[in-house]
């Protein structure tokens, strides 16, 4: 790479409603070593206007890694996975659930439509800190992830 040219970095998709959680991801990912863009969207309607480059996202670069929460407004985090998973263009995006949804069903079923990981939150912020370096750790650092 010669002098000048920018470094790849990694762009994730926050799918998250809460501010709070929001802030806390934030703040776990700002210490990275991996170049990475955290893109937030706060509802299911907009994550996948975000995924088909439509509306106000038309220039929107490709994620290389989603963090879904299930419980959002508009269009619900299960109906979004659903929909990334049965779109050929975007079902090899690797998508990490991250809710508070402890529900064996919501677990089974995300697992079904081939969710790549199912975390559920900690009520205790240091844990959650803690799930999001070790998510960090894993998907931008060890695993492999597809570019397009």
């Amino acid at each position: 790479m010669s002098a000048g040219e920018d470094v790849p970095h990694k762009i994730i998709l926050l799918v998250e409603d809460s501010k709070a959680d929001i802030r806390l991801i934030q703040e776990a990912l700002k210490t990275s070593t991996v170049p990475h863009e955290l893109v937030i969207v706060r509802d299911g309607v907009n994550a996948m206007d975000y995924l088909r480059r439509e509306g106000e996202y038309l220039d929107s670069p490709r994620p290389n890694l989603i963090l879904l929460d299930l419980n959002l407004p508009r269009k619900d985090g299960r109906e979004v996975l659903a929909e990334i998973k049965n779109d050929p263009s975007l079902k090899r995006i690797p998508v990490v659930v991250l809710t508070t949804s402890r529900n064996e069903e919501d677990i089974f079923h995300s697992y079904e439509l081939h969710v790549n990981c199912y975390i559920t939150k900690s009520r205790n912020l240091n844990d959650l800190f803690k799930i999001v370096k070790n998510i960090e750790a894993f998907w931008l650092e060890t695993a492999t992830l597809p570019t397009e």
